[in-house]
C-alpha cells in the first residue's frame, strides 16, 4: 500500500466506472469480469470479439500503467505458488456460486441498486476478510 495516493485512486475508480457505464450503454452488457471471461469459452454466449478485446484491455491497462509510471509492477505475491493456484480456483468456484464476481456485483450491481448484488458484495467482503485473517494471521504466522 505504499503506492496509495488519493488522486490515483479517484482516477482509477473513475475509469472503472466510466468503462462499466460505456459497456452497459453501448453494448447492453454488465462489466462483470467472470461473466466476460466465461463467455469467451462458451460458444452459446456470443460476442467473442468484444469479450476478447475487454480482457486484452484489462491486461494492456496494467502494461500501459507500467510504461507511463516508469516503475515496474511486481507480479510476485510473496505466497507459495500452490496457495496462489488454490486461491484462484476457489475464487472461480465462488464466482459461479455467487452468480458473478466483485466487479459485476460490486461495481455494476450496486450502481443499479440490486439487492442481490448488495448481499453478494457484503458476503464477498466478509469471507475475503475472514480468509485473509486465517491465512495470514493463523496459518502463515
Amino acid at each position: 500500500m505504499s503506492n496509495f495516493t488519493p488522486e490515483s485512486s479517484v482516477l482509477g475508480g473513475s475509469l472503472i466506472g466510466l468503462a462499466a457505464v460505456l459497456l452497459y450503454r453501448l453494448n447492453g452488457r454488465i462489466a462483470g469480469i467472470s461473466g466476460i471471461v466465461h463467455g469467451l469459452f462458451d460458444r452459446e454466449a456470443g460476442g467473442a470479439v468484444w469479450r476478447g478485446l475487454f480482457v486484452v484491455g484489462l491486461i494492456g491497462g496494467g502494461w500501459l500503467y507500467q510504461l507511463i509510471a516508469g516503475t515496474p509492477v511486481s507480479g510476485e505475491s510473496g505466497s507459495p505458488l500452490s496457495l496462489v493456484i488454490l486461491a484462484g480456483l476457489l475464487v472461480g468456484v465462488g464466482t459461479r456460486l455467487g452468480s458473478g464476481c466483485t466487479s459485476g456485483h460490486g461495481v455494476c450491481g450496486i450502481a443499479r441498486f440490486s439487492m442481490r448484488s448488495l448481499v453478494a458484495t457484503v458476503t464477498f467482503l466478509f469471507f475475503g476478510i475472514a480468509t485473509a485473517t486465517l491465512v495470514y494471521g493463523v496459518f502463515m504466522s
